[in-house]
């Protein structure tokens, strides 16, 4: 399809997951209403963001998947006949967990998911003691409406994993992500590190001639000392933002891509074709001392 509507869904989370399960699904409803296609739902959204203290008794809020919230889900896409894009807890094993995001296709079909494949570990964000990096590779999903690449938040800052995905084949590019402000940072601090979030996800979709659909959390968490700050946003093959949500608010957005940019954008500024696939090899090191 030439022209397909995605729909973002940018929410606060509370402690009981059937809450947030509602209000996901609400919002689900919201952007089918206004004619979304593609739904996107932000990291982690059926809880609040665990990963801000290592605590063992939080392994319990993991899930198989497909498991309980596919089952969830899946029949709502069916009614409405839309794609959702939705980040979970995957409980793989004993012992074995991954940030994990499942797709559900329009007729209700389960399509597969995208396990995380890059996992940070900093004060508030302690996901390593949860999850074992990703192990399924870069991947891409061919939905009804388009053919979608997946990647989850601290992939976002990894040129590298935004070129495969689009290498293969994706039309658009999906983030959902949990990423937020320290509340004791200075207002200097706090704008460098969001403008450098955004930044770098407008990079990809300029380097790789795709739209970028970035779906993030909002609201106090840790007792206020972490605020998620929104922002969710949609740019087009070129970095231009088509859309951009406020800092402190829940909001849902439909919006509709052309995907035939894509070409436009491609052929004008032609940095597939100039690639110097030759001369790569060295990406694939650590360091070169």
């Amino acid at each position: 399809m030439a022209k397909v509507k995605v729909g973002l869904v940018q929410m606060t989370c509370v402690k009981d997951v059937a809450q947030n399960m509602e209000r996901a699904i609400q919002g689900i409803r919201d952007a089918a209403k206004d004619g979304a296609q593609i739904i996107c739902l932000q990291e982690l959204f059926t809880s609040l963001y665990f990963c801000d203290v290592e605590d063992h008794e939080n392994f319990k809020l993991a899930e198989s998947i497909p498991g309980t919230s596919t089952e969830i889900l899946s029949p709502i896409a069916k009614e409405l006949g839309v794609v959702i894009i939705a980040s979970l807890f995957e409980k793989r094993t004993e012992g074995l967990y991954h940030n994990t995001t499942a797709v559900i296709d329009a007729d209700g079909a389960y399509l597969g998911k995208y396990r995380k494949m890059h996992i940070p570990d900093d004060p508030a964000f302690y996901e390593k003691f949860y999850f074992t990096p990703g192990d399924l590779g870069y991947k891409v999903f061919q939905t009804k409406f388009a053919k979608i690449g997946v990647l989850i938040c601290w992939d976002q800052w990894y040129p590298e994993g935004a070129r495969i995905t689009a290498l293969m084949g994706a039309e658009i590019l999906f983030f959902p992500t949990a990423i937020g402000w320290a509340t004791s940072q200075d207002e200097a601090t706090n704008e460098e590190q969001y403008n450098a979030w955004q930044t770098i996800q407008r990079s990809h979709a300029v380097a790789n001639g795709v739209h970028v659909v970035s779906v993030n959390r909002v609201g106090f968490e840790q007792d206020g000392a972490m605020k998620f700050w929104g922002g969710s946003f949609v740019s087009n093959p070129f970095g231009k933002l088509l859309y951009l949500a406020s800092h402190d608010k829940e909001e849902t957005k439909v919006l509709e891509l052309d995907l035939k940019q894509t070409d436009y954008y491609r052929t004008h500024w032609p940095f597939l074709r100039d690639r110097r696939i030759d001369s790569y090899d060295p990406i694939t090191k650590r360091y070169i001392d």
